[in-house]
């Protein structure tokens, strides 16, 4: 069965994802570093790490496999997941894939590197309602895909 996977330390689209989880009657697994409230529901689960560095990311990577889809603005996890045959969406509604995910790890190198040299300041701009459309828009089209191409039993 489908699951849904959410890196959830700083996710700004976990009720969107819930909702989208409810209509498809998919399974939630939050993985975080700390405790946070989950709505309660047979289908949604927190799954709590230790706060090693790239626990979160190591368990998600175990535990997702074809068919599923994770959410995460990780590029590094991002890729991992594609290996493993996972759907990706980042939090404004862009899907990761295969043929663009190396472009992707290259820029977030680049991006590093001005940061530490200091010509590049700040993060990315606040999330507007729009980037929630749009991530709630590609998120269904997303779990439709993989429906399609597995089945539930």
């Amino acid at each position: 069965m489908t699951t849904i996977y959410i890196d959830a330390d700083g996710c700004p689209v976990k009720e969107e994802t819930f909702k989208v989880a409810r209509r498809h009657k998919l399974n939630v697994i939050l993985v975080a570093n700390s405790w946070m409230r989950v709505p309660e529901s047979t289908r949604i689960r927190l799954q709590q790490v230790g706060d090693g560095f790239d626990e979160a990311d190591d368990w998600i990577v175990e535990q997702a496999g074809k068919g599923d889809v994770a959410v995460t603005t990780d590029i590094p996890l991002a890729a991992r997941l594609i290996a493993n045959g996972v759907r990706v969406i980042g939090p404004r509604g862009k899907e990761f894939k295969e043929e663009q995910i190396g472009d992707a790890l290259a820029k977030r190198e680049i991006a590093t590197h001005l940061r530490e040299l200091g010509e590049m300041t700040g993060g990315p701009p606040p999330m507007q309602q729009k980037d929630r459309s749009k991530f709630l828009s590609t998120l269904h089209e997303v779990i439709e895909r993989v429906l399609r191409q597995n089945p539930p039993s």
